[in-house]
């Protein structure tokens, strides 16, 4: 009997240890913040080679300073976004992530910030010509998306009489645009219009009407509650302190 009970006093133990895991705390043992993401999707992350820029790494170094941690970077792809942080490749997704029902019964999801919409990326001079689903849904039109996000998935559901070629990294969809490879490129408002104003090669169409409404966020493990928590918190401080107006405008993106 004295052995029964002690076995099961072990289980308890076990199973509280494991009830009580908190990712918070583990960053905060660790020293350091892991935060995922693709690198190729500007004005929110870009790695150039070397190091990485956007709103959104600095919206990380930002979370990072506020925990009192180190920030690392950790690459990923938009297919492996979800499987990498539910590997715990790392302890956040950011990067201009769209927030969809799909992330959110896969994971946790941040409150949004910015507003956008899918709209069309195209060559200077073209936006007349490709600025209705009904004008680029057609054989004759070449598409441009990357693999495994949002653009993907709107242009297998609206444009599904297009020709289309496929990229895994999403900073070859615009050059595709450029050189003439690709007629249009499935893209967000914020990206769109960035590329309209650094590469005169290219302008945006639709992006003051976009065909759809959604909103950013950040991606978390699921059930971690008190980290959700603790970055929204933070999220709103940057709000109302200024940070967040400071960043956008760093970025270009307001």
């Amino acid at each position: 009997m004295k052995k029964i009970s002690l076995l099961l006093a072990s289980i308890v133990l076990v199973a509280s240890g494991t009830a009580a895991a908190d990712q918070l705390e583990d960053i905060q043992e660790s020293g350091t913040l892991r935060v995922g993401t693709t690198g190729d999707y500007k004005p929110f992350s870009y790695f150039d080679g070397k190091s990485y820029s956007g709103y959104d790494i600095d919206v990380a170094q930002h979370i990072a300073e506020q925990l009192g941690v180190e920030l690392k970077l950790v690459r990923t792809t938009w297919k492996d976004l979800l499987t990498d942080l539910d590997e715990d490749k790392y302890d956040i997704a950011m990067g201009g992530i769209t927030r969809k029902m799909q992330r959110q019964l896969a994971a946790e999801q941040t409150q949004g910030y910015m507003t956008f919409g899918k709209c069309f990326l195209v060559a200077k001079g073209t936006a007349e010509k490709f600025n209705t689903i009904d004008k680029v849904n057609q054989p004759s039109v070449k598409v441009g998306v990357n693999i495994g996000g949002t653009n993907e998935a709107f242009a297998d559901k609206h444009l599904q009489q297009a020709s289309f070629t496929r990229y895994e990294n999403n900073l070859d969809v615009p050059k595709a645009v450029a050189t003439g490879k690709v007629d249009v490129m499935v893209t967000e408002t914020p990206e769109g219009l960035f590329y309209q104003v650094t590469d005169e090669r290219l302008e945006a169409a639709r992006c003051e009407t976009p065909f759809t409404n959604s909103q950013f966020g950040y991606l978390i493990p699921k059930g971690e509650q008190r980290l959700l928590n603790t970055v929204n918190f933070i999220m709103d401080e940057m709000k109302l302190k200024g940070v967040e107006d400071e960043l956008l405008q760093k970025n270009s993106l307001k």
